[in-house]
């Protein structure tokens, strides 16, 4: 295998055989990755995501909790945006049920290209405030 000339870095060769196939290189990252978020019970909350290529192909967001990627077909209180935010209507958050908190990763993917996973950020749950007058 030959070395790349110096300015010819935008070809990732395919295998190590003489004859094998070489596809060009796109360029894939995040420009936007989830972060750490407080959202106050029964209010709506976000998690943003956004990756860029310069591939004609566009990116498709998924999301994990805590680890496993979410099913929102059927989910009438989160959905994912266009533009790959992760959207809670309303957070519930009760003593015995904390569906929304725990641990969230958004997955971008370029069919034919590949993914790649963001960092994870934690989304906690605190109740609302009440003011108590004297």
């Amino acid at each position: 295998m030959s070395k790349p000339q110096k300015g010819l870095c935008c070809w990732k060769v395919i295998g190590f055989e003489r004859g094998s196939a070489a596809q060009p290189f796109s360029p894939f990252w995040f420009t936007v990755e989830p972060q750490d978020t407080l959202a106050i019970r029964g209010n709506s909350a976000m998690l943003n995501c956004s990756a860029h290529s310069d591939a004609a192909t566009p990116t498709r967001i998924e999301w994990k909790k805590d680890g496993t990627f979410m099913s929102l077909v059927s989910d009438e209180r989160r959905h994912i945006t266009p533009d790959g935010v992760l959207f809670f209507n309303h957070v519930v958050h009760s003593k015995h049920n904390k569906p929304d908190e725990g641990t969230y990763q958004c997955v971008a993917t370029i069919d034919n290209l590949g993914s790649i996973s963001s960092r994870t950020a934690r989304l906690a749950v605190a109740g609302t405030l009440c003011w108590i007058q004297p």
